[in-house]
């Protein structure tokens, strides 16, 4: 293993070149990166030659240990191939955030923090997504690699924890698509009562086709429903306003009478304030699920056109467009359902029923109930894509560093790592558990797995922000220097990684309450927690890692490849489509 003062000599934005990987071979093969090549990377040629030609299970290490990200970030950018646009990534993040969360997940929060409950516990959220994103963004335009925070916890924290963090993010997708296929099957039963299997299989079959396809496709089949979801809540915002304003024939005014009864909170388990306290924070962690996916919008950034510039923008501006979407859905929704209404317990024969649909239904259009749940049932499958692609990436990076096995590496002729996606394919069988439990309760189960996933991601994004300023200060580099800065962020990623840790350890907060003990539900609420710890610790231990003093962080050659390349022009949309790119830009 290297030394801390070789480490120091070796970064993320290093200036290692590697020759130009072979060109794949045609079809599905094996396409490992050969490093055999001559490399300039200041250490032993022989030794590096080696690095991934191994034939064990496990990749070799490279000398350069997991600092080595160049040699990684540029062995991905060869065999997963450039095919997403600016407009691909600003939408990436909205398509995997609304999903089954924005469309299930508002009936659940209604029913335990009431409307206004529900609104404060997902405004809370959302200040933290904030948080989470601009410190996303500030670090991933000085760093801009693939693998995103995964790469940046290795740079600024511990290899160790950049290890525990990748397994981590891979083993929230390998849940997260289960989920949404779940979903999909409780909303088809608003239809039918048809063996939840007749759909599973086809939107499994579609789901990795769509996986295996060259990533340009991708990005163009979650652009088009990134568009068809942001019109669908604009649709459902303006439908709700409409209905609760008494504008469908037959139907008289709401206003605000769900708010005065049966009132805006509900006493959750508990009776007065504390009761009504408890339903607020029990929206939490739904809150998490709904908002999950937004990270994860700089994980192909060695696929982005200037990475530096698009990955700040789009950290922004979807953030606000998904505050905006969300806090609107929750608002309308909280004056159009109230909060004992049965049907949103996910019980009985509505079970498939969003509140939406529900609210559609109570007006007498159900031809537009029907519409709306095709819809989102398409949402629910988008959802799932995206979890896919971040979560292959993610596992591929993982393979190029050897912390997974090596067949992990094997490529399409068009860039597509098939053994990671067929990998994901076999966890995606775990929607099958609907067939012998109640759909809804499966889908929940899912949630509280994914959303414990989701917090401790954040945390390590925040983190690695606050690491980065503290380095920067350490070594006399002011914040002036970084190419996307916000002032409130030095208070603001702090706070917000306290909140997720509160979040975190407290998610599962009902089953130490008398009466209420229930072991699934602890499971899902808490196993995330020793997973991470035992994968960092293990590999902390095996490969005999250290915490990176922040001395030692190299941050000089990250700041100088940020210098070069701020005169570089910006690409600006052309032709005729520059006049609807603000949906995205």
């Amino acid at each position: 293993m290297r030394s801390l003062d070789d480490a120091k000599n070796s970064a993320i934005v290093s200036h290692c070149h590697v020759v130009d990987a072979p060109s794949p071979s045609n079809g599905i093969g094996n396409n490992t990166p050969d490093l055999g090549a001559e490399a300039d990377v200041g250490t032993d040629i022989e030794t590096l030659n080696g690095a991934l030609s191994s034939h064990g299970l496990f990749a070799v290490q490279p000398p350069h240990d997991d600092h080595d990200g160049d040699l990684v970030t540029a062995a991905e950018a060869e065999n997963l191939k450039r095919g997403l646009g600016q407009r691909h990534l600003s939408m990436l993040g909205i398509a995997g955030s609304i999903g089954t969360g924005l469309f299930l997940g508002l009936g659940v929060a209604v029913q335990k923090g009431g409307p206004l409950g529900s609104l404060l516990g997902y405004a809370v959220i959302g200040l933290v997504v904030c948080a989470v994103q601009f410190a996303l963004g500030e670090v991933a335009a000085v760093l801009p690699v693939t693998g995103s925070f995964v790469r940046h916890s290795e740079f600024l924290v511990d290899p160790a924890w950049g290890f525990a963090i990748g397994w981590n993010l891979v083993y929230g997708n390998l849940l997260s698509i289960p989920s949404e296929i779940t979903a999909i099957c409780v909303l088809f039963q608003f239809w039918t009562d048809i063996n939840p299997a007749a759909f599973i299989i086809p939107f499994i079959v579609i789901t990795v086709a769509v996986g295996l396809a060259f990533v340009h496709v991708f990005g163009e089949v979650e652009f088009v429903f990134a568009l068809l979801k942001i019109f669908l809540v604009v649709f459902l915002i303006i439908m709700g306003l409409v209905i609760n304003l008494g504008g469908i024939p037959g139907t008289e005014q709401i206003g605000f009478k769900y708010w005065r009864d049966p009132g805006p909170f509900v006493e959750y388990i508990a009776t007065g304030d504390w009761g009504k306290f408890l339903g607020f924070w029990a929206v939490m962690t739904g809150a998490v699920f709904s908002f999950a996916g937004v990270e994860s919008l700089a994980m192909a950034a060695a696929e982005t056109k200037d990475p530096r510039r698009a990955i700040p923008r789009a950290c922004k501006r979807v953030f606000a467009r998904i505050i905006i979407f969300y806090m609107l859905a929750v608002f309308v929704v909280g004056i159009l359902v109230p909060s004992n209404d049965p049907r949103l317990d996910g019980s009985g024969s509505s079970v498939a029923q969003s509140p939406f649909v529900i609210a559609a239904s109570a007006a007498g259009i159900p031809a537009i109930a029907s519409m709306v749940n095709a819809i989102v049932i398409t949402s629910a499958w988008s959802a799932s894509n995206q979890s896919l692609l971040a979560g292959t990436r993610v596992l591929y990076g993982l393979a190029l560093k050897g912390q997974a096995p090596k067949i992990f590496l094997r490529t399409t002729s068009w860039g597509t790592p098939y053994v990671c996606v067929l990998f994901f394919a076999c966890f995606m069988l775990l929607s099958f558990m609907s067939l012998s439990q109640d759909a809804m309760t499966v889908f929940w189960w899912l949630v509280s797995l994914t959303a414990a996933g989701v917090l401790v991601s954040w945390t390590s994004i925040l983190f690695n922000h606050i690491r980065l300023l503290r380095a920067m200060k350490r070594q006399n580099i002011t914040v002036d220097e970084l190419p996307w800065h916000n002032w409130w962020t030095l208070y603001s990623s702090p706070a917000a990684m306290v909140m997720c840790i509160i979040i975190l350890f407290t998610s599962g907060f009902s089953v130490f309450t008398q009466g209420r003990w229930d072991a699934p539900t602890f499971v899902s609420s808490y196993l995330d927690i020793p997973l991470v710890l035992i994968a960092y610790l293990s590999w902390k231990y095996f490969k005999g890692t250290k915490v990176v003093s922040l001395a030692d962080i190299p941050l000089e050659d990250a700041f100088a490849q940020v210098r070069q390349g701020a005169d570089e022009p910006e690409a600006r949309p052309k032709g005729s489509i520059r006049f609807v790119s603000w949906i995205w830009d």
